[in-house]
């Protein structure tokens, strides 16, 4: 019997902001097991201790994990840290003044993380998340590799979602990806759509409940884009969806998965493509990005990669030129 002498280490997650979403996020990390520890960092003191006296309050119903706030040393032994803090936008707010406001308060935070020479992974949630992404690698320098945003998960999520219930299909037996920016350049990849198996334009004829297909694929991909401004005008923000994608991410780098998953990662050629961060499926294991999986578009799927990338490269550029 082979014996394993290394020390045992609590698989440590950090949360970075205690609002909507990272709090949700926490919610859904206990129930699931994933976490031996779970860290809340927030500059609302008052919120931060808020959240963790209640979720601490259900640790009794809860599978063994350690609930508490934290502070910026316990970035140094943390294996996933994750990225929520960000501001709202403003009323007559432009999307650059944003991007600025929140860029100053993720460059901040990346900052503290190298300070405190951490080995773990970082997880950036907070919007424009490719931007930001693309920030934080270039301000830590550390290799791409570690540093990865929630990107299309949540989206690709909403593309299965409506795909199962088009078709009537349980939700687990349908793969689809929705590429580029988590953003209005986004587009689905109907080229890597499957339904149990098949192809989605095979197993078209097969279900034969769209008389128009062409016009019903379009009416999908068109509701993933608005999912998250409908849900903004009914209850003001969304955090359910975005919490329990940001577990299966968290939870494909705590067990090395090696999970495919349409996160934002620096691309450097692949689908010749450079300098940007956007959306791909990319297999996400122990030491974050192990590999970019290079599916086969369409002319025309490969067009609007293109195109997300140059509206991200924009909105990179505005930043840079505002910050000289």
């Amino acid at each position: 019997m082979v014996m394993n002498n290394e020390p045992w280490k609590a698989r440590k997650v950090v949360i970075v902001g205690a609002g909507t979403v990272g709090s949700t996020f926490a919610y859904a990390l206990a129930q699931s097991g994933l976490a031996d520890e779970i860290v809340l960092i927030d500059q609302n003191r008052e919120l931060v201790l808020g959240q963790v006296l209640d979720l601490a309050h259900g640790l009794p119903f809860l599978p063994a994990v350690r609930m508490r706030s934290g502070e910026v040393i316990d970035y140094a032994d943390a294996h996933v840290i994750v990225v929520t803090a960000g501001t709202k936008q403003r009323p007559g707010e432009s999307r650059l003044s944003l991007l600025q406001r929140n860029a100053g308060i993720t460059g901040a935070i990346v900052d503290d993380i190298v300070a405190q020479n951490s080995q773990g992974v970082i997880l950036i949630v907070t919007n424009p998340v490719d931007v930001l992404t693309y920030l934080a690698i270039k301000r830590s320098t550390w290799p791409r590799e570690r540093i990865i945003g929630s990107g299309t998960v949540l989206d690709s999520s909403r593309f299965r979602y409506l795909l199962s219930q088009q078709c009537s299909i349980d939700v687990h037996n349908v793969h689809a990806y929705i590429l580029g920016e988590h953003g209005d350049s986004e587009f689905a990849a109907w080229s890597l759509t499957h339904i149990g198996g098949i192809a989605i334009d095979e197993y078209c004829p097969i279900c034969g409940k769209c008389s128009n297909w062409k016009e019903q694929r379009d009416k999908i991909a068109q509701e993933v884009r608005d999912s998250a401004y409908h849900i903004i005008d009914y209850k003001g923000a969304t955090y359910y969806a975005i919490g329990l994608a940001l577990v299966k991410i968290a939870g494909a780098i705590l067990r090395n998965q090696r999970s495919v998953l349409s996160v934002s990662t620096l691309l450097d050629g692949e689908y010749d493509l450079r300098d940007v961060c956007l959306s791909v499926p990319t297999i996400v294991a122990q030491r974050g990005i192990e590999r970019i999986v290079q599916g086969s578009l369409s002319s025309e799927e490969a067009e609007c990669l293109a195109r997300s990338a140059a509206v991200l490269k924009e909105a990179i550029a505005e930043l840079e030129q505002t910050d000289k």
